[in-house]
């Protein structure tokens, strides 16, 4: 029987070879993903949700997903797609964590971790809002550590739905407007993301000196 830190560790290194195929070997590229959406035609923008949550599971950055998702569908629906896939791809995420890394990590993580998870269980829904809002902190990896600290799966789903909204507008913006950078859209999808990485750094700074 595998024990609970091997389970973890499994985890950890599936998800860097997952990582790991789509960067560095392209064993699935935008084309592949492009060429699977097409084949479902009209219904394409909801084929796409689960496409994307699993290779948001595979740690592909969702800026990437967002992007590709604006290219094929536009700005409008396409950020209804993206963020629809954050949101799965984030239940799915934390629910694996949970039920693979989670005994692992509490073995390893000890007293800190049980503080940590105490810390979550009263403010995980504004932990994950505002772990979305933050520039430079992947979402994916962070949906894997807010399953094994416990987030519970409603403070994950609602904290992404809103707190990943102007982020999925903007690269969803961004990936549509490739042709044509200097449109509206793409003007207001790099002012959105300038405006949400400055407010997500305010509060956390903000948070860090009143401890």
């Amino acid at each position: 029987m595998i024990g609970p830190r091997a389970r973890l560790a499994i985890l950890v290194v599936a998800l860097l070879a997952g990582f790991a195929a789509f960067w560095g070997f392209d064993v699935v590229t935008k084309e592949d993903v492009r060429g699977w959406v097409d084949a479902f035609g009209p219904f394409a923008p909801v084929a796409y949700v689960p496409i994307s949550a699993l290779l948001g599971l595979l740690l592909v950055p969702g800026p990437v997903l967002a992007g590709v998702s604006g290219l094929l569908f536009g700005t409008a629906v396409g950020t209804i797609v993206t963020l629809s896939a954050s949101v799965l791809s984030a239940v799915c995420a934390l629910l694996v964590a949970r039920h693979v890394g989670r005994e692992g990590a509490v073995d390893l993580g000890g007293e800190r971790l049980a503080r940590a998870e105490r810390l979550l269980e009263r403010h995980g829904f504004g932990a994950v809002v505002l772990q979305r809002l933050l520039p430079a902190v992947p979402d994916a990896p962070m949906n894997y550590a807010f399953g094994v600290l416990g987030v519970a799966v409603w403070q994950i789903a609602l904290g992404t739905a809103i707190g990943a909204a102007p982020r999925a507008f903007s690269y969803t913006a961004i990936g549509a407007s490739l042709d044509d950078p200097s449109s509206p859209a793409a003007i207001a999808g790099v002012v959105v993301l300038v405006l949400v990485s400055f407010v997500g750094a305010e509060i956390a700074r903000r948070i860090y000196v009143a401890r």
